[in-house]
Order: C-alpha cells, then sequence, then structure tokens
C-alpha cells in the first residue's frame, strides 16, 4: 500500500486529536460541538440497539434505487443525444432546462406525487443522478475523436461494430465519472428527503437527534454519510480504473 495513502491521515488525526483536546479542556460545548469521544460514544449506544444499522440500510436502499433507475435511463439516452443531431435537438434543451433546478427544490412536488415516505426519496436520488450521467455520457460521445470514425467508414464498419468497438470504449472513461458525480449528488438528495418526508434512514435520525437537542447523534450521522460516501466513491473510483486503464488517471 503506498506510503502517501498513510500519509493523507496524519492531517485528520492531528484535527481529531485538537477537536478532543478542545473539548475535554473546556474550550467547546459538548452542546454546540460535542468531541470525538462523546460522538463515538452516542453512534456505539445507537448501534447497540440495531437503529443505526436501520437507517444506513434504508439509506443505501434509498440512494442505490434511484442511482439504479437513473443509470438505465440516462446511460442509453446520453449515448442516443451524442450520436444523434436530432436526437439532441429534441432532448437537449429539456435537459439544460432541468438540470439547473436542485433536487431539493423537487420535495413539494414529489411529496404531492408519492405521498412521505419512500416514494420522494427514491424520485430525489433519481433526480440528482440523472442529469449528471446523461450529460457525461453525451460529452463523452462527443468527445471521441472524429479520425475514428473516418477509419471505421473507411474499412466498412457495420454501426453494430462501430458502437462496440469506437463508441462505447471512447465514451466509458467520461460515462463512469458520470456516475461517480451522480451518486455523490443522489447520496445528498437521500439525506435530505429523509429529513423531511421520510420516518427511517440517515437524515431521519439527524433530524430527530436535532428536535431532541442530541448533537452528538447529530454529528455521528454526519460522520456515516461522509465516510460512506467516501467509500463508494473509491469503489467506483476504482471500478473506472480496472474498466478504462486507457482513460485519464
Amino acid at each position: 500500500m503506498p506510503k502517501h495513502f498513510f500519509l493523507s491521515f496524519l492531517p485528520w488525526l492531528a484535527l481529531l486529536f485538537l477537536w478532543e483536546l478542545a473539548g475535554q479542556s473546556g474550550a467547546l460545548s459538548a452542546f454546540v460541538l460535542p468531541w470525538p469521544s462523546l460522538v463515538l460514544t452516542a453512534a456505539w449506544s445507537h448501534a447497540a440497539t440495531g437503529a443505526l444499522f436501520f437507517d444506513i440500510a434504508w439509506s443505501l436502499v434509498r440512494v442505490f434505487g434511484g442511482f439504479f433507475l437513473a443509470v438505465l435511463l440516462a446511460t442509453p439516452l446520453g449515448l442516443l443525444i451524442g450520436l444523434s443531431e436530432r436526437a439532441s435537438s429534441i432532448f437537449e434543451p429539456a435537459v439544460h432546462f432541468l438540470r439547473p433546478i436542485p433536487p431539493v427544490a423537487w420535495i413539494p412536488l414529489a411529496i404531492v406525487w408519492f405521498g412521505l415516505g419512500n416514494g420522494p426519496a427514491f424520485f430525489l436520488t433519481f433526480i440528482a443522478a440523472f442529469f449528471p450521467v446523461i450529460v457525461s455520457t453525451a460529452h463523452g460521445v462527443r468527445s471521441i475523436p472524429a479520425q475514428h470514425f473516418q477509419v471505421a467508414r473507411c474499412l466498412e464498419a457495420s454501426r453494430s461494430l462501430v458502437f462496440r468497438r469506437i463508441v462505447i470504449p471512447g465514451a466509458l472513461p467520461h460515462i463512469l465519472a458520470g456516475f461517480r458525480i451522480g451518486f455523490g449528488i443522489s447520496w445528498m438528495a437521500v439525506v435530505t428527503a429523509e429529513m423531511i418526508a421520510a420516518r427511517s434512514g440517515l437524515g431521519h435520525l439527524i433530524h430527530v437527534s436535532q428536535d431532541v437537542l442530541h448533537t452528538d447523534l447529530v454529528v455521528a450521522g454526519m460522520l456515516c454519510i461522509g465516510l460512506l460516501g467516501l467509500l463508494f466513491d473509491i469503489l467506483l473510483r476504482g471500478l473506472a480504473r480496472r474498466l478504462t486503464p486507457w482513460g485519464p488517471a
């Protein structure tokens, strides 16, 4: 394992040490910002009941459900937009009109359409991932050098062969980058949805803990969100490196 991997943890360990020291010395209020030992104690107590794992599981179910649906719809549509000028003129204006609308702005309509519970969370994670995936996919297709298609025409390659051997390999690094971005935004969206329209999940845990003034559990929930987001980003980045060794580092 590379040396810089361990060195990257040193600033965080120093920060945790100073944070704990400030709390233990009385410079920090446990209510305003509980220090690491208090946060770990609260997280351990919540995990011992199984409630923390229940909330994590529901958040993951919602984010993966919406994300995979977005990938299934946005990837082929992005390929179509990138390959066809006619499809681009039909779909791209709508994409660029809806894309700047933040997922949180859809919450009132999501509650009206789907009620409270899982429906709004699935919808928001879908919306959050859909636009980064479709834009990255279309951009990936358009970034393929024109010479590749010219050579394929000279060799009289079929459309299916061009699609399999040129379009997919050429666009794949951008597609996977869109997956990473889309999953990160979906993770933020599901937490927001759970704060407002759900009765479980890490977002709901943070919201309820804030209502009862358990700031230690609020911070514990935030740390779980950050650690899980980091874990999945590392996994997606590793997947991209394995699948596209020809892509950008």
